[in-house]
């Protein structure tokens, strides 16, 4: 898709009513730090719409950016952060739940996990309840190009295993840098959205 509109409609906190919305939803979620805001302002050609941050933790709420007016792309807040409190964390994974329960628009759900390392037991907690769900979640495989190209498979591997995820469960290597694996993610919304 050419994106030249893009703008951030919604912000939902732990206290907020999930919005009703119209459009086809697609969703991001992974661990602090693991790039959800870089691979979103990479398919959408921004450098900054979504808050990137050295600091983990940045999003703490879930960000609806209207994409086109023709879809969601749906940022939930990182999880497996500890630099705050159980008790936060414990209410943003509550707010994931009952997005992901509620949600009448949700299409498909990209986990992003970090290509460099064995999957985290919150990622499989996560892979496990997006499953749980209803979704077969799509596995983006970040931080590809802070490995040797050679790599790639075997690491895809490490990260398929890693989450217990069946042969068909879509792993996709992505980077942010080179914007390799950036036209696949697209294919893929496309062919949820119907755009």
């Amino acid at each position: 898709m050419n994106v030249n509109n893009v703008e951030l409609e919604i912000v939902c906190g732990i206290t907020s009513k999930l919005p009703a919305t119209k459009l086809p939803e697609i969703a991001f979620a992974g661990k602090s730090n693991v790039g959800k805001s870089s691979l979103i302002n990479s398919l959408i050609n921004r450098k900054s719409l979504a808050r990137t941050s050295s600091q983990p933790g940045k999003t703490r709420t879930i960000n609806f950016y209207n994409i086109e007016k023709t879809l969601y792309f749906v940022d939930l807040p990182g999880y497996g952060y500890a630099g705050v409190s159980h008790d936060t964390r414990e209410k943003w994974g509550d707010m994931i739940e009952n997005y992901l329960n509620t949600s009448k628009q949700l299409k498909a759900i990209f986990l992003l996990i970090d290509i460099r390392h064995e999957p985290s037991a919150n990622d499989k907690l996560m892979y496990d309840f997006i499953c749980q769900s209803g979704f077969k979640p799509i596995v983006i495989a970040t931080k590809a190009d802070k490995i040797n190209r050679s790599q790639l498979q075997k690491q895809a591997a490490v990260v398929r295993k890693g989450l217990e995820a069946d042969k068909d469960t879509v792993i996709i290597p992505f980077s942010s840098v080179t914007k390799a694996g950036k036209e696949e993610i697209w294919k893929i919304i496309d062919s949820f959205t119907g755009i």
